[in-house]
């Protein structure tokens, strides 16, 4: 995404448009899928079973770094940090941002309902209505929260306290757990941005400790930079990790721009992914699409799901970002694209 992302916090969704938008522009462009021929696919083993421990332990698969945060342990999947953080024992979860069309138009149009709800607020707005509408309906809310305009400095002094409880305590009082995802793309050319990683850390963590201490223990806090940095390199997206005790899931925004620019699902996420792996949690692709200039999008789509499998077995959610922008990333920009999105979404990968 781009800097012009920074013009959603002019546009404050109401609760009812956040669970049923029919066109809502998210500011900013979509994210770049960097290129690049550095970087090992296969890091990271199965996710392991949830471990029966302490929160946070996880199993292993197959003597590989997979599995979920926390360390190793045995026992039954879903009785331990799997179940607690969301996370599938198999397969993936799949979500939408609804930019092209209503929730029942669009899942309509696919022939399911996707599990993850991806909607965009502002600093300002109270996300818990529309987080309280999603769990209601049965749908685990993607919260993005927008800090445009903020000067992080006063998140970490203490100056917008009363905003940061009042959203702790509003995701307290929700019946379910859900993602937020704060200053996504942090690594990126945001508003929000400003390269200077010590200081975001400072503001994630002290937004992180305040939900803690309202006892907001069902917010499942995922961390999601930019595929690359803003020289296309990924150099610097790890300075801006909070810290293992403060990232439930990692994650990453990353888009195949099309023309000159195409990229496979495999090629945009192949550098990063070894970092995140690293993590040993499970990690949710936040933001994804495929142009349709430049290649076969109906193919790109349809190699989704094998590439998941046999490279990228730690991507425990993909998000797609539905909706004609800068570029045409509607699940049905053609026939092709829709087709071979409906069957995606309908196979048992993405039902788990």
């Amino acid at each position: 995404m781009r800097t012009l992302r920074g013009l959603l916090a002019l546009l404050t969704l109401s609760a009812c448009a956040a669970c049923d938008a029919t066109s809502n522009d998210r500011s900013g462009t979509a994210g770049h899928g960097g290129s690049g021929t550095a970087g090992s696919t296969g890091t990271g083993g199965a996710a392991g079973s949830a471990g029966t421990g302490g929160s946070g332990a996880a199993g292993t698969a197959g003597g590989s770094p997979g599995g979920h945060s926390g360390a190793a342990g045995t026992g039954a999947a879903g009785s331990g940090a799997g179940a607690a953080l969301l996370a599938p024992a198999q397969g993936a979860l799949l979500g939408l941002y609804y930019g092209a069309g209503t929730l029942a138009d669009t899942d309509a149009r696919i022939g399911r309902t996707p599990q993850i709800h991806l909607v965009y607020y502002a600093w300002t707005d109270d996300w818990t209505q529309g987080a309280k509408a999603d769990l209601q309906a049965g749908r685990i809310p993607l919260i993005n929260w927008e800090p445009a305009g903020i000067d992080f400095n006063n998140i970490v002094n203490g100056s917008l306290d009363a905003t940061i409880e009042a959203r702790a305590n509003g995701a307290k009082a929700l019946n379910g757990k859900f993602f937020l995802d704060f200053a996504a793309e942090m690594n990126g050319d945001e508003a929000w941005s400003g390269n200077n990683a010590p200081l975001y850390v400072s503001a994630y963590k002290h937004i992180h400790d305040l939900f803690t201490a309202a006892g907001a223990t069902n917010v499942v806090w995922a961390w999601c930079p930019n595929v690359t940095d803003t020289d296309g390199s990924n150099r610097t997206t790890l300075d801006y990790y909070p810290g293992d005790a403060y990232v439930d899931w990692t994650g990453v925004d990353g888009y195949n721009w099309g023309g000159t620019d195409w990229q496979s699902f495999q090629q945009a996420f192949k550098n990063i992914y070894p970092l995140l792996a690293a993590k040993q949690k499970p990690i949710i692709i936040g933001e994804m699409a495929s142009a349709e200039q430049g290649g076969d999008k109906g193919a790109w789509i349809d190699a989704m799901i094998p590439t998941l499998k046999a490279q990228y077995p730690l991507f425990k959610a993909v998000v797609w970002f539905d909706i004609n922008k800068e570029n045409d990333w509607r699940i049905n920009s053609s026939p092709g694209a829709l087709t071979a999105f409906s069957k995606m979404a309908k196979d048992p990968y993405f039902n788990p």
